[in-house]
C-alpha cells in the first residue's frame, strides 16, 4: 500500500519526546478496563496524509483507519490474506470480463442507512472522476468507461462509468476492458468502499467525522493528537469487534511510542523502532511480534529528472550493487529484515508469483563492480547522491545513513552520499506529490492485496497511482496487460514474472529488503496478532 502507512490512535497525545502522562495503556484509556474483553485501547499511530476519503487513501496510516471504519464487497483473511465475500453474497462471471455483483441483506452504515448497490456504484464513479481528484481512481482503471471519466488530458466528458449498472437494490453489474481473472479478488481493497449518501450531501462535515460500515465509528479526530475510534454495536459482519474501542495516538517518533508502551501509557506498538530490537525480547517477552509480511522497502529514482531517468541503467545498477543489504539487516534491524531479490515479497509464495533472484547480480553487493558500473555511467550527477525520507516513523533515518555510509565505502568518498530527511510522513508523501526529488526516495511498499500484480502494476505500471519515480516502460506495460487478460493463474502469474525482468533490466527502484510485521503490546491485551499486511487484526484484541 502506497508507501506503507495507515492510522492510530490515542487518549492523551505523546509526541516526539514529550514526557509520558498518565492517560494510557494500564487504565484502559477513556474506555476503561474491565474484564470480558472489552475496554478501550491505545495504539500508536501517525496522521494520515489525506482525507479518509477510501478512494483518496493510498498509504498505510489512512489504510488503517479505513480497515476499522468500512467494509468492502472482500475482506482479506487476516490469518490466510484469502480475498473473502463480506458484503458481497457473489461476484460471478462467464468470461472473466463481464461480472455481476449480488450483495447481502440487512448491511447499513453507521448512521443507519440501508446499503445497497448504488452505495458502491456511486462511490466508485466518484472515486473514478477526474474532478474529484481521488488518488486510487487508477483502481477504477480496469472498468469500461475510465477513459471518459478520467481522461489522460483535458476535462472529462462523462461523470459516471459505463461499465457500472444498478440493476435493482443488490444487484449491479461490471464491464470491464479486457478480461481481468483475479479482478474479484482486488475487491478487499479500501478503495472500493460503499459510501453513504451523507459523503455527498454534506462532504465536508463527513471528511470531519467519517461514517462507514465496519465494526467501528470515529468518535472524533483531533489532527496532530489523537483519533477516537469506538465499537459500533450495530455493526452487521461476522469479525465484531471484542474490545470496546482503539484510541490512536499520533507518535512523530516511533522510539517515543516504544518509550510509552514500556511505561503503561500505551497498549500497542506496530512499529518497534530498530534501535530496539535488540532490546524487545527482554523488554516484552512473548508480547513481542515478530513474523513476515507483504512489505518491501526500495530506492526508487525520480524519472522526471533526466540526471536519473532514460539511459542511466548502469548508475542505477551501480548504486545497489554498493549497497551491503546484509550487513544492514543484521546490524540495524537485528534480522527482522530480508535482503531482497526481486519486487514482490516471500509471503506471495511461489505459486502466488514471488521468485528469488530476479534482480540478479544487480542486488548483490559488489563495491568493485558498483563503482566501476557508476564511474562507467559518468558518475554521480554533480559527484553526490541524496537519499530522501521521511524520518518520523520506520527507523529510515538509521538505515539510510547505512545506506550512504555503504554507498561512500564502494565509492571511497567520505560524503559523496548524504541523508535528505523530511520530518513528517504527509509532508514527504507531498513532496513526491510535488515531484521535487532530488535524487534516488524511498518508495517502501505494503500489499493492498496479496497478488503479485499489486506489487508490479501500480508501482511500475505508465501513470499508475503509485508510481512516484514516472518510470515508463511499454514492454512491461504490455507484459502486465496480458497476464490480467489470462484466464490461467500459473500462466498469468509466469507473465507477471516475466514483467519482472523488466524492472531487473532497467532498475527503476532498488529492491533493498522484505520486512518483517513487527509489534510489541501491553500485559493487559491479550489475542494480539498482525495480519499478513503486518497490522494489527484490531478488531480481535481483547482488553482486561
Amino acid at each position: 500500500m502506497r508507501g506503507a502507512a495507515y492510522a492510530r490512535w490515542a487518549v492523551c497525545v505523546t509526541v516526539v519526546a514529550l514526557a509520558a502522562t498518565a492517560c494510557g495503556g494500564s487504565t484502559g484509556s477513556s474506555g476503561g478496563g474491565g474484564g470480558g474483553g472489552g475496554g478501550v485501547l491505545s495504539s500508536s499511530w501517525g496522521d494520515p496524509q489525506n482525507p479518509l476519503e477510501p478512494a483518496n487513501t493510498n498509504e498505510v496510516q489512512g489504510g488503517k483507519v479505513l480497515d476499522m471504519i468500512f467494509r468492502g464487497l472482500k475482506r482479506y483473511d487476516p490469518d490466510t490474506g484469502q480475498a473473502k465475500d463480506m458484503v458481497a453474497e457473489s461476484v460471478s462471471t462467464n468470461d472473466s470480463q463481464h461480472f455481476t455483483v449480488k450483495i447481502k441483506k440487512g448491511w447499513k452504515f453507521s448512521n443507519g442507512e440501508k446499503i445497497t448497490a448504488a452505495s458502491f456504484v456511486d462511490a466508485w464513479n466518484y472515486g473514478a472522476n477526474l474532478d474529484n481528484a481521488q488518488k486510487n481512481a487508477y483502481f477504477f482503471e480496469y472498468i469500461e468507461g475510465y477513459d471518459a471519466v478520467h481522461p489522460e488530458q483535458g476535462k472529462p466528458t462523462a461523470k459516471t462509468l459505463s461499465g457500472l449498472k444498478v440493476k435493482d437494490d443488490r444487484t449491479f453489474t461490471v464491464t470491464l476492458r479486457q478480461k481481468f481473472s483475479t479482478w474479484p479478488d482486488t475487491l478487499g481493497y479500501n478503495a472500493f468502499a460503499p459510501l453513504p449518501r451523507a459523503f455527498y450531501d454534506d462532504h465536508a462535515a463527513w471528511v470531519k467525522k467519517p461514517v462507514g460500515n465496519g465494526p467501528y465509528r470515529v468518535e472524533s479526530y483531533d489532527k496532530g493528537s489523537v483519533m477516537k475510534l469506538r465499537k459500533w454495536s450495530g455493526y452487521q459482519g461476522p469479525d465484531r469487534a471484542k474490545n470496546d474501542g482503539v484510541d490512536l495516538k499520533v507518535y512523530t517518533d516511533n522510539n517515543a511510542a516504544y518509550t510509552d508502551l514500556l511505561s503503561g501509557n500505551l497498549d500497542l506498538v506496530d512499529d518497534i523502532p530498530a534501535s530496539q530490537l535488540k532490546n524487545v525480547k527482554t523488554d516484552l517477552g512473548k508480547r513481542y511480534i515478530n513474523q513476515p509480511a507483504g512489505i518491501i522497502q526500495t530506492l526508487a529514482f525520480p524519472f522526471y529528472d533526466p540526471q536519473w531517468g532514460q539511459g542511466k541503467e548502469d548508475l542505477r545498477k551501480g548504486i545497489s550493487r554498493a549497497i551491503d543489504r546484509e550487513q544492514i539487516t543484521k546490524q540495524i534491524f537485528a534480522s527482522t529484515r530480508t535482503p531482497a531479490t526481486d519486487w514482490t515479497s516471500p509471503v506471495l509464495g511461489k505459486d502466488g508469483g514471488y521468485k528469488k533472484d530476479i534482480c540478479g547480480d544487480a542486488c548483490v553487493y559488489d563495491p568493485k563492480a558498483a563503482k566501476k558500473l557508476i564511474e562507467g555511467a559518468g558518475g554521480l550527477p554533480g559527484g553526490k547522491i541524496q537519499l530522501t525520507s521521511n524520518v518520523d516513523t520506520g527507523s529510515h533515518r538509521q538505515w539510510l545513513d547505512a545506506v550512504c555510509n555503504s554507498i561512500n565505502n564502494a565509492l571511497g568518498k567520505r560524503k559523496a552520499c548524504t541523508v535528505n530527511p523530511v520530518g513528517t510522513f504527509a509532508d514527504y508523501r507531498n513532496k513526491i506529490a510535488d515531484q521535487s526529488m532530488p535524487g534516488p526516495f524511498r518508495a517502501g511498499w505494503q500489499m493492498d492485496y496479496p497478488l503479485i500484480q499489486n506489487f508490479l502494476q501500480p508501482l511500475y505500471y505508465t501513470n499508475a497511482s503509485s508510481n512516484d519515480g514516472k518510470w515508463s516502460n511499454r514492454t512491461f506495460d504490455d507484459l502486465v496487460d496480458k497476464a490480467n487478460a489470462e484466464n490461467d493463474t500459473k500462466k498469468a502469474v509466469t507473465t507477471f514474472q516475466d514483467a519482472e525482468k523488466v524492472l531487473a533490466e532497467q532498475m527503476p527502484a532498488i529492491p533493498l529488503w522484505y520486512q518483517n510485521g513487527t509489534a510489541g503490546y501491553a500485559s493487559r491485551l491479550s489475542d494480539v496478532k498482525l495480519n499478513p499486511f503486518s497490522v494489527p487484526v484490531y478488531d480481535q484484541i481483547t482488553v482486561g
